[in-house]
């Protein structure tokens, strides 16, 4: 497989099956393609479009996306060696993270909407102003999570881990759902 090194790749729609390191795409579209078995080591994608991709055996290692449109993309199926991955102003709904270890992670004001993070570990995972409508946590690690400024969650406290994980007074409700509480 061919090694890229400390390139930089803009406009680009098509990426041949090789190893990127230390590389920035930015401006790309790499939506509804094949993406299997590639591997991004400190890389940054920048305003890209990965929606629909098939990642499957894709490695992520300590990659970092930035309005990032990544649109129904399964995590899961990626190569999870090393898997290192931080987010900021991008719209993942409809993924899935099922099963994966996101431990110490970063969400920043992510659209995170009916994504599934299904029995992942989120230990220590920031989600800093992110929109979580119909995500769904089931058997899931949140401890020392931090959930006091993302909005419109549901979580079922005693189907998750959630000791010491952060949330704000503001939204507690998402914690009370199951409990058919009003809170005034």
């Amino acid at each position: 497989m061919d090694v890229f090194y400390q390139k930089h790749f803009n406009k680009t729609d098509v990426l041949e099956k090789a190893e990127y390191e230390a590389c920035v795409f930015e401006a790309c579209d790499f939506s509804d393609q094949s993406l299997n078995g590639m591997v991004f080591i400190d890389c940054e994608f920048v305003n890209c479009n990965l929606s629909n991709a098939n990642i499957h055996q894709t490695a992520f290692q300590h990659v970092r996306f930035s309005t990032c449109k990544l649109m129904g993309l399964h995590f899961n199926q990626a190569n999870r060696f090393s898997f290192e991955v931080a987010f900021y102003e991008t719209i993942l709904d409809f993924s899935s993270f099922s099963g994966c270890n996101l431990k110490n992670g970063k969400f920043n004001k992510c659209s995170l909407a009916s994504v599934d993070f299904t029995e992942s570990n989120l230990t220590g995972v920031v989600l800093k102003e992110c929109e979580l409508k119909n995500a769904v946590f089931e058997q899931s690690n949140l401890e020392k999570a931090d959930f006091t400024t993302a909005s419109n969650f549901a979580i079922h406290p005693e189907r998750n881990r959630i000791k010491k994980a952060q949330f704000s007074a503001e939204n507690l409700q998402g914690l009370l759902y199951p409990y058919q509480i009003i809170v005034k």
